[in-house]
Formats: structure tokens, C-alpha cells, sequence
């Protein structure tokens, strides 16, 4: 792998707006609908809304909004929700992708629209940055706790199906294609390990440093997207000078 580190890169804009209990409930209610969409609402059959179950009530997540994600999902209340990847670009250039889940499609685009005018970008076509991003499964496994090292947890990772792993101090990132997800995902559960993250997921290949007199414009674009209710995922193609992280 190149050094792009989802893990590390995210870590700290994903800190500040999770202190908010809402921010978190709002990211774990997207994944449980994601999940339930994708292979049913009965967490027994489907392991990955269990992943995410676990997670809601480590969040104490009320019951009620568990339940909401997952009627959403299931169509009740008759509410249709549909998913959209928006393109742009980002101040100095940089390429974002915004993947949102909606039902409302004009407000949606709207409100997308107006946060990258707003920060000094601008929406692209269909296809206008999608190339320059691969898609891939995606694991992190916490080593806080963890009694596995480097060259075992490669092993295990590589026997269950894995592409490639990268290593921190603070985690393993394992890194799949997007089909295999479920049986690596799965194939490491078995094994014992507890997975902090399991998703198929967007990933640039190669990144353009946003100028220095353009950071607070950037993050503010990021910012106000990934606040969003519609938006689930922000992808960029970005990093920031060293004394701006």
C-alpha cells in the first residue's frame, strides 16, 4: 500500500465533530441503514448489522433510533431513501467525493452545492474526479488491548483473504477488495478479533496537498459537508500541510 493512512488522516476531524453524542448517533444510524439495506434487518443472518448493533449500544444508543435506521431500510413508513455520489472539487484544486443517502434528491444536491461554493470549490460532472479514487474493503482492528503482533495478525489477515495490511501504533489496517469484505470480515471474527471498522470504501490514488493560505477554506468545506444529514461519507483526495494537522 502507499502510505495514505484512512485511519491516521481521519482521525482527527472525526475526534472533534464525534464529541458531539449526536454526530455519533447520526454516523452509527447511517451504517446500521447501510447494513440492513444490504442484507436484511435480522442482525442473526447478517453480520455486518451485528457489527454495528455492537457498536450502538457500546454508544448507548436509544433503542428508538435503532430502530428508526432500521425501518428506514425496510421501507416503513414509506419514506424511500436513495443513494448519490456528488462530485468536486475542493480550494486549490483538490478532488472530494461525497457519497450521501437522501430522500430528498433537490435538497440534497442543493445544500452540497452550496457548501462547496460557499468554501471556494466548485460540483463537477458525473465522472469528473470518481477515477481518481479506488474502491476497496476496508478493516481496522484496535491494538489497544490486543495481544497480536505485527507478523501474526498480517498472517491471519492474509489466510482470511486480505489484500494487504498497514500497521500503527495504535492500529491494524486491513485492506480488501470490496467482494471479498464479508468473508474476510467474517473470517477474522472467527478468529476472535473485534473489528472497529468493516466497510467497503473510496480511496485516492494519490493526493494533492492543499495550499497553505487555503486550509481553513478546505476544512470548513469538509466540515459543513460531513455535517450534513444527508451525507454519509466525504472521500478526499487531499492532505494538509504538516503544521495545519
Amino acid at each position: 500500500m502507499s502510505g495514505h493512512s484512512k485511519w491516521h488522516n481521519i482521525q482527527g476531524r472525526k475526534n472533534a465533530q464525534d464529541a458531539k453524542r449526536g454526530k455519533i448517533f447520526q454516523k452509527i444510524s447511517r451504517d446500521l441503514y447501510q447494513a440492513a439495506k444490504a442484507g436484511g434487518v435480522d442482525p442473526d443472518s447478517n453480520a455486518q448489522l451485528r457489527l454495528v448493533m455492537e457498536k450502538a449500544r457500546a454508544a448507548n444508543m436509544p433503542k428508538d433510533n435503532i430502530q428508526r435506521a432500521l425501518d428506514k431500510a425496510s421501507g416503513v413508513g414509506g419514506a424511500k431513501f436513495e443513494e448519490i455520489t456528488y462530485e468536486g472539487y475542493g480550494p486549490g484544486g483538490t478532488a472530494i467525493m461525497v457519497s450521501a443517502l437522501t430522500d430528498n434528491k433537490n435538497r440534497t444536491a442543493a445544500a452540497v452545492r452550496s457548501a462547496f461554493t460557499h468554501h471556494g470549490g466548485s460540483l463537477g460532472a458525473s465522472g469528473s474526479v470518481s477515477y481518481m479514487f479506488n474502491r476497496q474493503g476496508y478493516i481496522v482492528i484496535l491494538r489497544d488491548g490486543l495481544d497480536t503482533d505485527e507478523d501474526t495478525m498480517l498472517m491471519d489477515a492474509l489466510d482470511a483473504g486480505a489484500d494487504d495490511m498497514k500497521t500503527s501504533d495504535e492500529v491494524f489496517e486491513i485492506y480488501t477488495d470490496p467482494s471479498s469484505l464479508p468473508e474476510v470480515r467474517d473470517a477474522l471474527q472467527a478468529k476472535g478479533y473485534d473489528l472497529d471498522t468493516a466497510e467497503v470504501t473510496m480511496f485516492p490514488e494519490n493526493t494533492t496537498e492543499v495550499p497553505e493560505g487555503k486550509v481553513s477554506q478546505y476544512t470548513g468545506l469538509v466540515d459543513e459537508l460531513s455535517e450534513n444529514d444527508d451525507v454519509q461519507d466525504v472521500y478526499e483526495a487531499a492532505t494538509l500541510p504538516e503544521d495545519a494537522e
